[in-house]
């Protein structure tokens, strides 16, 4: 037997799917590095710079003009890029955060924090019939609820420690009645419903076009690093237990709709007045450290691997740990600091652990135009430049910009240059090196643009990928 939501609470939840959906991470860090460089204009010369990001992304030069106008409605849109005053468009503060910081994570985060239903990520009309119905549903929050109180009983009962939830569950079960999404149930009715259920062996169904919605949640939050998934299932990641509770605790919500509950004549008209709020409210800063990834932690290397890193190297990290400075936790920081664990190990490795020594974080206010300042087996200095960052899958992104003055060092110091690209993820730690990226570009063998300093976009012809050291002793 196949369950059914009972037809008197059927209501079906849905969102903007983005075409991009899965190749998300890559398309999203290159739109927000992207939209970051862009000036606030008018309506229609922001669309047409946008429109002219979005065929810059690899593939997209030939596609038809519809399939931009999608692309940019879905960036926009679901994901809050993009934030309105009227005609008066602008990069939206989530992208700035995500093209300064380089964390997927943190941005998958942040956007399912402030997600719900309704909201601006639907068509006005949509929202329409969501108020009518007396939805107010935040998705992230429930399911987080609904998988703590099923650990909890499972725990009590003495079976398996670990509660898990289905597509298929949570879009018959929850998504698409009424019962929970308007809050007339909470989430101990919906773990009964559940656990009764799989107890009578129910069966639901799984047809992709059936549990997409739903379904897309629970992998934005695998995106967030809240849930790991398990063949069909997903269980809570209490890895990210400061991050669940924040999740779990928050009262927080877009209450401009209030108003319109239980009113007759409410239009789409009223909802699209309140959409450049609806912006506003995605893009509003929740702090710089609410939601960072700690990358050490997210890799599993502890802390006291690079305390013990041979003195000097990296004085400036040994510093923030021991003031609890939380800045360590930067991807551009902890990016460099397992660099310069790459390099150590490296020279180590090669039967130079004598030139440990010489390896130098610098300083940013020396602008010299590089982060690390390494050396060869020769004792010749290597100069090198580190771009990270962090998502939950492999990334294929050929992209990266130099300041002014790092495309200058670049030119100065040519051969000794070098462009370090990493990537960091739980399915690896991949590193891109490339070695005098202006000769490769006289070579033709990357594109750069001038823009503020150097857009280059490079291909595997241009340098060679290499494992990530990690530091022993």
């Amino acid at each position: 037997m196949k369950y059914q939501t009972p037809e008197q609470f059927y209501f079906r939840l849905h969102h903007i799917r983005p075409r991009f959906k899965n190749n998300v991470e890559e398309v999203l860090i290159f739109m927000a590095t992207e939209l970051s460089k862009m000036k606030p204009a008018e309506k229609k010369e922001f669309i047409a710079k946008f429109d002219g990001v979005i065929r810059l992304f690899p593939e997209n030069a030939t596609k038809e003009e519809k399939t931009i106008k999608n692309w940019r409605t879905e960036i926009s849109s679901l994901f809050g890029l993009v934030e309105t005053d009227g005609d008066q468009y602008k990069t939206g503060h989530i992208a700035f955060k995500l093209a300064e910081n380089q964390d997927l994570v943190e941005f998958f985060k942040y956007f399912l924090f402030r997600f719900q239903y309704p909201g601006g990520h639907l068509k006005p009309h949509e929202s329409v019939k969501c108020i009518n119905a007396g939805i107010k549903f935040k998705p992230v929050q429930f399911i987080l609820k609904l998988l703590e109180i099923g650990e909890k009983a499972l725990a009590t009962d003495g079976g398996e420690k670990r509660f898990y939830l289905t597509k298929a569950e949570l879009t018959h079960c929850i998504f698409n009645d009424l019962r929970f999404t308007t809050g007339q149930l909470g989430a101990s009715e919906a773990l009964k419903l559940i656990t009764d259920n799989r107890k009578t062996n129910t069966q639901y169904d799984w047809s992709g076009d059936v549990v997409r919605y739903a379904g897309d949640i629970l992998d934005y939050m695998v995106l967030a690093n809240l849930l790991e998934i398990r063949g069909n299932n997903y269980v809570i990641n209490w890895g990210e237990r400061e991050a669940i509770t924040k999740f779990l605790t928050s009262t927080e919500r877009f209450s401009l709709y209030d108003k319109f509950y239980g009113d007759p004549s409410l239009k789409s008209e009223d909802i699209s007045a309140l959409q450049d709020e609806w912006f506003h409210f995605v893009n509003r800063d929740l702090g710089s450290d609410l939601f960072k990834t700690d990358v050490l932690k997210y890799l599993g290397i502890k802390e006291e691997t690079y305390e013990t890193l041979v003195q000097g190297a990296i004085a400036s990290l040994h510093e923030d740990i021991e003031r609890g400075d939380s800045r360590t936790k930067n991807i551009g920081d902890l990016g460099e600091n397992l660099i310069v664990g790459h390099e150590s190990m490296r020279l180590k490795v090669g039967g130079r652990e004598d030139l440990i020594r010489l390896i130098k974080k610098i300083p940013n206010h020396f602008a010299m135009g590089f982060d690390i300042q390494s050396v060869e087996f020769d004792e010749r200095t290597r100069c090198i430049e580190v771009k990270s960052t962090i998502s939950s899958k492999k990334l294929n992104f050929y992209n990266v910009h130099l300041t002014p003055n790092e495309w200058s060092a670049a030119e100065s110091f040519g051969e000794r240059y070098f462009i370090y690209r990493l990537v960091i993820s739980k399915e690896g730690r991949d590193l891109f090196i490339i070695q005098d990226p202006v000769d490769k570009y006289r070579q033709k063998l990357m594109k750069m643009s001038p823009r503020n300093g150097a857009d280059i976009v490079f291909s595997d012809q241009c340098g060679e990928r290499s494992e990530l050291l990690i530091w022993q002793k």
